[in-house]
């Protein structure tokens, strides 16, 4: 990057952290740094919650995901609006009522204390996981600019956004999110006009999504009933309600966003708000993609995107069979670049039997670069049996930082950075939250002073962040993302809310019930998992059915018969 590039990075960066910890300076108690005392609007709630869930993961993978695999995964939040639906319906008046700091005191009253526990520690150990994900996705970008190991960076962004979570808490965290969130939605526009602006003359807008449909990547909705695939309408709708509801219903990380709601209409509003957003925000950002792909049809791409294992690969014993089929893949590139320039001409003229021809032809040049790029990664596994061999989250950035003006640059990659920032200071925050609550002052310390449950909501904040720093050490193995977060939630999150929505709709049932239930769920989910039965989406519905249904079988063993 230029110094104007890292002058824009370094001050955007800055002013927000800045703005957050004077927002949140006198943070004296434990209402203040875990519910920011209960005093933001609904707008503010609305985009703390989307900030939650647009990490940098979002703006790395998304756009990768959609290079490769197309439109499809805007189908994982079509259950969204319903799922809100239902949040501002059952959820949100639950925990309101009950002044709760988190979700899971409510169990609590509702079943006993072993239940809530047993939710809690699964929310934590899902979400440590998850939010060292996070803290790894920034770390690629460093590294990748910087050229250096990505150790040093994953300590780097770990120790950033532990530092001002510790500092300023829930009030922190919103405020810097509702800043970030501003910026995020001009970068995002700015970005899709760059990359149409960079295409050649003769092509536009439409031309480029009419070029990115030929190619396959436009499937942005496949109404095929399939356990075994991924996206389509029918996991999207009903396997990713499940996900979302859990999600938002029940993870702290969203839970404590619109805790901090004035009232129960403006935590409502702030969710409404969010389910109306995030799938057209979702969209662009795939959208943004596609255009990339669309973009590298005209323009040379690397054969593969992840500099460090190129620079590795070309510096080893294998250097001259690499060279071989980079020059390969040169030369597929051009042939296919020949026919993307013929399908141009053809859709111009509105030549339909030329633009079938071409179409076919293109297909058959992706599927050859395609093949030397699997060839390409074979070769790095054969030289280091442990290279990061999954490029799709090194795209976008590629794109980034060597196709855009100089200062463009340095606003994406602030913006990627102020994604991570906000959700992994959520996730810290959360998890700290629960660690307290949940435990240190259920367990060991009930009637201690606020100042002492303060400076063990930060001590906890420190030590989950580290944890979290730990986790992103391991998480170059884990592929997309995107993919890998969503898959980890899918583990935990339909148990969690089966438990919930026994607690709110099966007033018959006790807490021993559910507890083993839950158990019995949990242990069911993994291994269906482990054994490829079905797509991670589904496994959100068949968790949640399952808690409820041998909920309910249990109580009715439990139940003694009456004697007459």
């Amino acid at each position: 990057m230029s110094s104007i590039d890292w002058l824009v990075l370094s001050i955007t960066l800055l002013s927000i952290v800045l703005y957050g910890l004077w927002k949140s300076r006198g943070t004296k108690n434990i209402d203040g740094f875990l519910l920011a005392d209960k005093q933001l609007p609904w707008y503010h709630v609305g985009l703390s919650v989307m900030a939650t869930q647009a990490s940098a993961i979002t703006f790395l993978s998304a756009p990768g995901q959609a290079y490769t695999d197309g439109m499809r995964f805007v189908q994982f939040y079509f259950g969204l609006p319903l799922a809100m639906v239902v949040l501002c319906i059952t959820f949100i008046p639950a925990f309101q009522k009950l002044n709760v700091y988190t979700a899971y005191e409510y169990l609590e009253k509702r079943f006993d204390n072993k239940t809530r526990s047993l939710t809690a520690f699964l929310f934590l150990l899902q979400r440590g996981l998850s939010t060292g994900i996070t803290i790894y996705a920034p770390a690629i970008i460093l590294s990748t600019i910087l050229n250096i190991d990505i150790t040093y960076t994953i300590l780097f962004n770990g120790l950033i956004v532990i530092l001002y979570t510790v500092y300023g808490g829930t009030k922190a965290v919103s405020y810097t999110q509702l800043f970030q969130m501003g910026i995020i939605f001009f970068g995002l526009f700015l970005a899709a006009c760059m990359v149409v602006h960079l295409l050649p003359a003769n092509v536009g807008f439409i031309d480029a999504l009419q070029i990115a449909g030929k190619m396959n990547k436009l499937n942005a909705i496949d109404t095929k009933f399939d356990l075994n695939n991924r996206y389509n309408i029918w996991s999207g709708i009903i396997g990713g309600f499940f996900l979302q509801l859990s999600y938002f219903g029940t993870d702290q990380s969203q839970v404590g966003r619109y805790l901090t709601g004035k009232s129960i209409t403006e935590s409502r509003l702030g969710l409404i708000m969010n389910g109306l957003v995030k799938i057209p925000m979702q969209f662009l950002i795939l959208l943004i993609g596609t255009l990339v792909f669309t973009f590298y049809q005209f323009h040379q791409p690397p054969v593969f995107f992840n500099k460090v294992e190129v620079n590795r690969i070309e510096n080893s014993t294998y250097k001259n069979e690499y060279k071989v089929l980079e020059n390969k893949y040169l030369a597929a590139c051009v042939q296919k670049q020949e026919k993307v320039v013929d399908l141009v001409n053809a859709l111009h003229t509105k030549d339909e039997r030329a633009i079938d021809k071409i179409r076919t032809e293109l297909q058959q040049r992706d599927e050859q670069t395609t093949s030397i790029r699997k060839e390409v990664t074979q070769l790095m596994e054969k030289n280091n049996p442990k290279a990061d061999t999954n490029d799709t989250n090194y795209i976008f950035l590629g794109f980034v930082t060597h196709q855009l003006p100089i200062g463009i640059v340095g606003l994406l990659i602030a913006i990627i950075f102020l994604a991570a920032m906000g959700s992994t200071a959520s996730g810290l925050n959360s998890l700290a939250s629960t660690t307290v609550v949940d435990f240190y002052k259920r367990v060991f310390y009930k009637q201690a002073s606020d100042k002492n449950y303060l400076s063990a909501s930060r001590w906890a904040t420190v030590g989950w962040g580290c944890f979290c720093i730990c986790i992103a050490f391991y998480a170059n193995k884990l592929g997309n993302l995107i993919e890998a977060v969503n898959i980890l939630g899918s583990l935990f999150y339909g148990t969690i809310l089966g438990i919930f929505l026994v607690a709110f709709y099966m007033k018959k049932i006790k807490g021993t019930a559910v507890f083993y239930a839950a158990l019995i769920a949990e242990a069911a989910v993994i291994l269906v998992w482990l054994s490829n039965v079905m797509v991670f989406l589904w496994l959100n519905a068949a968790g949640c059915l399952l808690v409820m249904g041998l909920a309910w079988l249990l109580q009715k063993l439990m139940v003694k018969p009456v004697v007459k």
